[in-house]
């Protein structure tokens, strides 16, 4: 069992920035995906940026330049840095862990919600 903790979310205004966290804990394998997805009202959850353990990113196309992922994996904490936020960028946020190895698994943090205004 993994349990995901986010911070971070709130109102901001357009061109604004906010920083998400989330801590992983219980069963962490060392090998593993941690990132965030985004879910706005109406719309299918939709990934953000992830990373994993060994640093290899991915980011959605909408979001690259503005937002970026770390973590300390020390921490098992994953980051995400959000500058020049948009009004459409306004969703929950999701964290996620993943891994495959030596069992699969998939978790949810709890959500939090960003809300940009214009």
């Amino acid at each position: 069992q993994v349990h995901l903790v986010e911070s971070g979310g709130g109102l901001v205004q357009a061109g604004g920035s906010l920083r998400l966290s989330c801590a992983a804990s219980g069963r962490i394998w060392s090998i593993n995906t941690m990132g965030w997805y985004r879910q706005a009202p109406g719309k299918q959850r939709e990934l953000v940026a992830v990373r994993t353990t060994g640093g290899s990113t991915n980011y959605a196309d909408s979001v690259k330049g503005r937002f970026t992922i770390s973590r300390d994996n020390a921490k098992n904490t994953v980051y995400l840095q959000m500058n020049s936020l948009k009004p459409e960028d306004t969703a929950v946020y999701y964290c996620n862990y993943r891994a495959v190895a030596p069992s699969e698994s998939n978790y949810w943090g709890q959500g939090t919600q960003v809300t940009v205004s214009s």
